[in-house]
């Protein structure tokens, strides 16, 4: 944070560091409850990759712990890898502004449901914030670990982030396909090396935080040939810094722009851990759109939509995307909000970098006025920025080749992982997403158009 003697001449911590001589305290930061162990689980070398969780009962009282296990180093199972949003999980760790912002009922247009899980956080709110609430000072909250308890992140409660991403691990359980679970920790880490064996790397359903290692991991897989399916909304968003010596300790500063809970103070857009510029990834010439064809447009939360078919799902580039499928609407149904299409959507824009070849397959409509423009969409205040009026918002289904017979298809959606088990799996979401994946996980290469 800035000093006293901070004149706003220089922005950049490291250039200037005897003007930022202050620290900041604040009464409800934890980064490691430092409990006591009580139980230890070894996992087994046999146990194939997947995710788990330990059950925690007391009478009618239950408490899920997850984890995920990785295959070993250069050993993977398969071609397909689903990559955890481990960086995005713990971000939104203790979301305590979810429940107790007035704003939340406003921007989602109904009212605030919890359980008994969700209300413990309210009870004991020792056990830390997201990044997403303010400090008792007011202050934003820029750090976060999962070294804590943790509410929100388990297989119950809440269709969001984790528990939405389940339903994703359950259609890759469905099809019966070799598949491991690596996760944005290993990611940031390893880099291009972990994704290398894979024919084809899933994301989770809101993939919104990432840093340098990270997009520069996923951007060179792309580059040797790879196939990326982008199965969510609002990815690739945030720039992070993890911690340079503690795992899962992560920080964000909200800087200047992109639809945020609070900002960053003038002079704090640089984050303390690593010195890197903060905030979002589209002011650091890396938008969404360069790496998966669409980036974040509008959220809304009272209802989701469905998309229509385009004139460019009969090319012949998808044809195989579209084998058994004679819909002209696609996801009319699913278990948020009604629809496959909603909650924070993306469309292309060729103007942040989407490809001039991609092809938009399929584009959401109907969306209600609660989907507003995000706020870096807006240069001048106008009286058009909701999607009843702005046709510039809907959802994008797109695809495209990449260099070395790769390619990525991205949803544009959030709720699109709450469609694929509808009816039993047998439906034209699920059947269209199965169609991608066998294709992907083909090594027959895509040419280039």
């Amino acid at each position: 944070m800035t000093g006293h003697n901070w004149t706003g001449e220089v922005m950049d911590w490291t250039q200037a560091p005897a003007q930022y001589g202050a620290i900041h305290f604040h009464d409800d930061d934890l980064v490691d409850a430092g409990w006591q162990e009580d139980f230890r689980f070894e996992v087994p070398a046999a146990l194939r990759s997947g995710v788990y969780a330990a059950r925690l009962r007391a009478n009618e009282a239950e408490f899920w712990v997850p984890f995920f296990v990785r295959p070993a180093k250069g050993q993977a199972h398969g071609k397909i890898a689903f990559l955890a949003s481990t960086a995005t999980y713990i971000v939104y760790m203790n979301n305590r502004a979810r429940f107790t912002s007035l704003a939340v009922e406003l921007y989602q247009g109904r009212l605030t449901v919890l359980d008994a899980i969700d209300q413990l956080l309210l009870e004991h709110p020792g056990i830390g914030l997201s990044t997403y609430d303010r400090h008792a000072d007011g202050s934003g909250v820029c750090y976060s670990s999962r070294h804590r308890p943790v509410t929100n992140l388990r297989p119950t409660g809440r269709h969001w982030n984790f528990n939405l991403d389940l339903f994703i691990i359950d259609w890759l359980e469905h099809l019966g396909v070799d598949y491991d679970v690596i996760t944005e920790e290993d990611l940031h880490e390893e880099g291009l090396d972990l994704l290398r064996p894979y024919q084809v790397v899933l994301t989770g359903s809101h993939p919104e935080y990432d840093s340098l290692e990270m997009l520069d991991a996923l951007d060179a897989y792309l580059r040797h040939g790879g196939r990326l399916m982008y199965m969510g909304g609002n990815g690739f968003y945030w720039r992070i810094a993890h911690h340079p010596r503690r795992r899962g300790v992560i920080e964000v500063r909200r800087a200047e722009g992109g639809v945020r809970a609070w900002d960053a103070l003038p002079g704090e857009y640089y984050h303390s851990f690593t010195g890197e510029y903060g905030g979002l990834w589209r002011r650091q010439g890396r938008a969404p759109q360069k790496l998966a064809g669409v980036g974040f447009i509008s959220q809304g939360f009272d209802r989701c939509s469905y998309y229509r078919r385009l004139p460019a799902s009969h090319d012949p580039r998808v044809a195989f995307m579209f084998e058994g499928i004679d819909d002209e609407i696609l996801g009319d149904f699913g278990v948020l909000q009604g629809g496959t299409a909603g909650l924070e959507i993306d469309c292309i824009d060729p103007a942040l970098g989407t490809p001039p070849h991609a092809l938009v397959v399929a584009r959401s409509e109907n969306h209600s006025n609660t989907y507003e423009l995000v706020a870096e969409e807006i240069r001048i205040p106008h009286g058009s920025t909701d999607a009843v009026l702005n046709q510039g918002i809907h959802a994008d289904i797109t695809f495209f080749e990449t260099p070395g017979g790769g390619a990525v298809f991205s949803t544009g959606s959030i709720a699109y992982a709450g469609s694929l088990s509808w009816n039993g799996f047998d439906n034209n979401i699920a059947r269209l997403t199965t169609n991608v994946l066998r294709r992907f996980a083909d090594e027959t290469p895509f040419p280039m158009p």
